[in-house]
Formats: structure tokens, sequence, C-alpha cells
């Protein structure tokens, strides 16, 4: 790396420490928005949160980096050029093609980086993550609280008055719950009851309590002295997870096909937007200030727009628009910086 290479990257750098912190932050904190769902139905410690996190982290590299790497290499040559740093490099002599092929390599080692997170991280992460939660469904940590409305056991909605602590009682005390459907609504009320796990199937065993059925404005009241409401929640954890045979259901299934489209696309953004950033970023910044801002949002548009209209399609999507978006970018930068510089 010659000088001028360590200089510019160097710039670089530092732009996309503070841009990508950010972003990460913000990232993080819908992924931590989308982990506290989870504790609405089961019980989780401080650990097993810090887990599920760990395991969503490949996806937040995934989204974080690419979009992170663009737009700070584009506003760090753009300040470059606001301080005429740029032009006093190209008037020393320096190629702007030389510092195209510079930031081609580290992209097209950013990008191969991606693809691994995306087509091997985030899969074995997804299907790790999938695998706690149903570990922790079948293993009674279902989180019910007493006095707090909104909690539900399979489709019934439960709300319990009281929560004993000595074992020797049942642990729920005062238990009403409701459900409803477009033929009827019924209620359940219960004195006491208990949660018990039968082959991996979570039971409601409820006591001493009334069921009212109410259908066309008729009201039908039944007493019961043991009553058990069984779940659906079941263990459905994948312990022969393989990544291969996961990716082969690309072509049956439309989710799978939608990620791997996705993901390739935002793993591949770093090295079909480098010239589209150098672009952007090397200017003359009297006559064209606002361009590098107009200029990102409109690439971040279309780029992420022609994922989500081809997502269905991976095996024509993936290479039309990272070869589309690589070809517009060369052209752009042939006649925005290498006819001017």
């Amino acid at each position: 790396m010659n000088r001028v290479n360590r200089y510019l990257f160097s710039s670089f750098l530092s732009t996309f420490a503070s841009l990508f912190a950010t972003l990460f932050l913000i990232v993080s904190i819908v992924f931590f928005i989308q982990i506290a769902r989870i504790t609405s139905y089961i019980d989780i410690s401080f650990f097993e949160l810090l887990k599920l996190y760990l395991f969503m982290l490949p996806q937040i590299l995934l989204f974080t980096i690419p979009i992170g790497f663009f737009v700070a290499l584009a506003m760090s040559f753009f300040r470059l050029s606001r301080e005429n740093e740029s032009i006093v490099i190209f008037t020393l002599g320096y190629n702007p093609k030389d510092i195209a092929k510079f930031f081609l390599k580290i992209s097209t080692i950013l990008s191969i980086t991606l693809l691994f997170i995306a087509l091997v991280a985030m899969p074995t992460a997804m299907n790790l993550n999938n695998n706690f939660v149903a570990y922790k469904k079948t293993k009674l940590s279902l989180n019910i609280k007493p006095s707090e409305f909104g909690q539900k056991f399979g489709e019934w909605m439960v709300f319990i008055d009281k929560q004993n602590i000595d074992e020797n009682l049942s642990k729920y005390e005062n238990i009403v719950l409701y459900n409803h459907n477009k033929d009827n609504e019924r209620f359940i009320t219960a004195s006491s009851g208990d949660i018990t796990n039968e082959n991996a199937r979570l039971n409601l065993i409820l006591k001493d309590g009334y069921i009212y059925d109410i259908k066309d404005n008729k009201w039908n009241v039944s007493k019961y002295d043991l009553l058990t409401i069984r779940s659906n929640i079941q263990d459905s954890s994948n312990d022969n997870f393989s990544i291969a045979a996961y990716w082969k259901q690309t072509s049956s299934d439309p989710k799978v096909a939608k990620n791997l489209t996705i993901y390739c696309l935002i793993a591949l953004f770093p090295l079909a937007s480098t010239l589209f950033a150098l672009s952007f970023g090397i200017v003359t910044y009297r006559y064209e200030k606002g361009m590098v801002y107009i200029g990102i949002f409109a690439v971040l548009s279309a780029y992420f727009t022609a994922i989500l209209l081809l997502s269905k399609h991976p095996f024509y999507g993936i290479p039309l628009v990272f070869v589309v978006t690589f070809l517009l970018s060369q052209v752009a930068f042939i006649n925005k910086v290498v006819k001017k510089y």
C-alpha cells in the first residue's frame, strides 16, 4: 500500500468507524425490541438474552456493514474534495483509476466475507435461535405473571390473580381464560391451576371452575372439577440442520428463495456500489455541493427496491441486479471522475 492509498484508507476508516457504530447501535436496539417480544411468552435470564442477541449478530452485521461502507466511502471522499485534498492528489499526477482499483480490492474482500456471513453464519444462527426458543417453550419457561393482562397460553388469553411460591400448593390461583373465534366466545374460570409438561407438550391443569360458552346470544354454563387444556406449544427444534439442505429449498420454498436473494445482494452491495461512492464523493465542491447526498439516497433506494422486486427470483435476480448496478457505477465513474481528473 503506497502512501496516498494509506492516507485515503485512514480517512475512509475514521468515517466508517463512526458511521458504523451509529448504525450498529440503532439496528441493535431494533433487534433487542424483537428479542423483548419473546419474553412475553417465555422466561429467559440476562445471559440467555445475550445469547439470543449473539444469534442475531450476523444479521445485524449484514445489514449495517454494506450501507456503512458505501456511505462512509462517499462521505470521506466528499470531505477530501471539500478541503481540496483530492484535487491536490490528482494535480500531483495520481490517477483516479488507481484509487478505484484500491477500493475495489477492499470491497471485494468485504463482499466475500459478507457472503460467508449470509450463506453460512446467518442460517446457522437462525437455526440455533429457533432451537433455543423451542427448547425454552418445552421446559416450562412460560412467563405468565400475576395481575398482568395480554398474556397468552396457546390460543387462550390468560389472566391470573396470584402465583404461589409454596410447592405444596397449586402454582396459580384465580385464573381466567378467554378465547374468541367467528363462531363463539368462551370464558373459563378456575380457582387454581398448574402447568405440566407431557411429551414436550405444555398442559394447563385447571381445578374447580366454570366454563361459559356464548353463541348467538345464548349462554351455556358448565361446572368442572378438573380440566386440562393442551397447548400447541411443542418441541420444534431441528438438531439435524444442514446449510446445504437449507439452501436446496430455494426452488421449493419461496421464503428461502427470498432470503437467498436479499442476503446475497446485500452482501454484494459494497462491490457493486464502490464506483458510485467514488463518483459522488470526488467532486468540484464549489459546483457540486449537494450531489453526494442525492446520489447516496438514489443508489440506496434503487438498489433495495430492485432487491424487493426480484426477491422471489434469486437465480436471475441476483446476477441481474448486481451486474446492472456495477456497470452503471462504471459509467458514472468514467463520466464524472476519469474524464475530469
